[in-house]
């Protein structure tokens, strides 16, 4: 529906609180902060380029993190059963329905949130958000595809059992996170998710989904009263606050060695670091340190002594992980097993070489550059992907200006706040999981 923003917006009952333009490649384009009448919040960017409208939401904690014990993979389960049948509409039925309507709609779950992702065009709006209203507050999980659905995941923990990547992920995170909810896999193992019944994943929404941690971006052809009202139609009933398991924080294991024999021509290698949480005022030191270091793909400096200088691996890098209850910096490649000692002792010799002498002036103006350019190619060149970015934006509590204030943020960073970053992130003795021959 393409009406305009009535100027009595507080009188029909939402309130329009701040709003600022997307610099650069996205133009100029309004983020609004609004709040429905019944007092739910969004971010809004208003685009009639095309009459189509992008929503993504998440339920912040409700994340597999989450899993009851016992009945770890509930999370999982959950996202591949809200759109197979919803209200009186059954399975089928439902799947016909949007695939009529044209409209995108899908679910997915990190391990601190559960999140959705939704389109349909304008034309189809009524009845996309309906749908969307149903399987988030009417969920049948009728027993067969409840089933269907276990036996999707349950092959693939099975097809797993001898992928290296996956034993390589797992040996990490047991090592990295010993016995918290971020050592368990997402999926759940083949008695955690034959343990999942219907009552579980009921009890999991019911008390996941809830106003008080939802989170919701949007962009397209649609005005904020019309939004108010949708916001409302879809997530008015939830309950008012959710009732989560309490999660502890806790810091990456270091100076372990972990591992895992399979017989396989190359060696998986994955080390654990410390890392910078989100919210950190260290944050973009150590972001652009990771990229001097081995995030960035062709310059950083592992990946020149490894495969360039020595030819060891055809890909090697690293990457920091902020999650809610920790962070940690992650470097992994893989290489031939004969090789995979050399390997290792080649980054540990990069770290140490960066932590005590950081980097040059022209590696952090390059990274910066890098840095900053990127952004909106990544984060803002479909309207799907700007509205993850609204709600990525509020989950980590960035502020509505966050967009306009990243590149002064980026360009304060100065040459001894990296230095002093890598010296913290890197003098340490790292955890090394292997997977390959005799353990490599």
């Amino acid at each position: 529906m393409f009406r305009p923003l009535p100027r009595l917006a507080a009188v029909l009952g939402f309130s329009l609180l701040s709003a600022f333009a997307l610099p650069g490649a996205a133009g100029a384009v309004e983020i609004k902060e609004i709040t429905s009448p019944g007092g739910i919040r969004a971010y809004l960017v208003e685009d009639y380029t095309n009459p189509l409208v992008a929503v993504n939401f998440a339920f912040k904690g409700a994340g597999s993190a989450a899993d009851p014990a016992g009945k770890e993979g509930t999370a999982n389960l959950l996202t591949g059963l809200l759109d197979e049948g919803a209200g009186d509409i059954e399975s089928r039925a439902f799947q016909d329905k949007v695939d009529e309507l044209g409209i995108g709609l899908s679910f997915d779950a990190s391990y601190d949130n559960f999140t959705g992702s939704f389109r349909t065009i304008v034309e189809n709006e009524d009845e996309g958000f309906d749908l969307l209203r149903l399987a988030l507050n009417r969920p049948r999980f009728d027993r067969e595809p409840l089933e269907r659905i276990r036996g999707q995941i349950m092959t693939g923990i099975l097809a797993n059992e001898n992928d290296p990547g996956d034993l390589l992920t797992k040996a990490w995170r047991r090592t990295t996170f010993p016995d918290h909810p971020y050592s368990r896999p997402q999926e759940g193992t083949k008695e955690t998710l034959a343990a999942i019944g219907r009552e579980d994943l009921q009890r999991f929404r019911d008390k996941g989904f809830a106003r008080d941690n939802l989170v919701v971006g949007v962009v397209g052809a649609i005005d904020a009263e019309a939004l108010g009202a949708e916001l409302d139609r879809v997530f008015g009933t939830l309950p008012a606050k959710a009732e989560l398991p309490k999660v502890a924080d806790v810091t990456p294991t270091l100076a372990r060695r972990e591992a895992v024999a399979l017989d396989v021509p190359q060696t998986l290698i994955r080390f654990a670091l410390p890392g910078v949480k989100r919210d950190d005022k260290d944050f973009f030191a150590a972001y652009l340190m990771n990229h001097i270091f081995g995030g960035g793909t062709f310059t950083s400096r592992l990946f020149q002594e490894v495969r360039e200088k020595r030819g060891l691996a055809y890909n090697v890098g690293s990457f920091l992980a902020s999650y809610d209850h920790t962070a940690a910096m992650t470097v992994s490649t893989a290489t031939r097993s004969d090789k995979a000692q050399d390997s290792i002792d080649i980054i540990k010799a990069e770290m140490k070489r960066l932590a005590a002498t950081g980097p040059t002036s022209e590696e952090l103006a390059t990274a910066k550059a890098f840095v900053k350019g990127s952004y909106a190619i990544r984060n803002l060149d479909s309207s799907l992907a700007i509205a993850s970015t609204l709600v990525g934006i509020q989950l980590d509590d960035l502020g509505i200006d966050y967009i306009n204030r990243r590149e002064a943020l980026i360009d304060a960073v100065t040459l001894e706040d990296v230095k002093r970053v890598a010296a913290q992130l890197l003098g340490v003795e790292p955890t090394v999981v292997t997977v390959g021959p005799n353990g490599a």
